[in-house]
């Protein structure tokens, strides 16, 4: 379930601010995003996994956060954001 080391430098390339960027609200979102949407297609296979259910949770309200601290800080970025990775916010 661990994103390949090739598609993690991808999404980080893609959602960087600026050179050597790894570390941006933007990148942690997207990184987060990814990682949801695997562990939701393991979950939807294996229901009766709970550990991980609850894993999926964390994360999403780890970039939940992320974004709550994105949006006092930066609007716009917010906005572009959530439009890049396609949540409904």
């Amino acid at each position: 379930m661990a994103l390949e080391k090739e598609h993690k430098q991808k999404i980080m390339q893609d959602f960087s601010q600026g050179e050597g960027d790894t570390g941006s609200p933007e990148v942690q979102a997207a990184l987060l995003s990814e990682r949801i949407a695997r562990l939701t297609e393991h979950l939807k296979l294996h229901k009766q996994d709970v550990h991980s259910r609850r894993g999926l949770l964390q994360m999403v309200n780890k970039r939940r956060r992320i974004l709550l601290y994105l949006m006092k800080k930066d609007p716009d970025r917010y906005k572009t954001l959530v439009e890049r990775l396609k949540l409904s916010k």
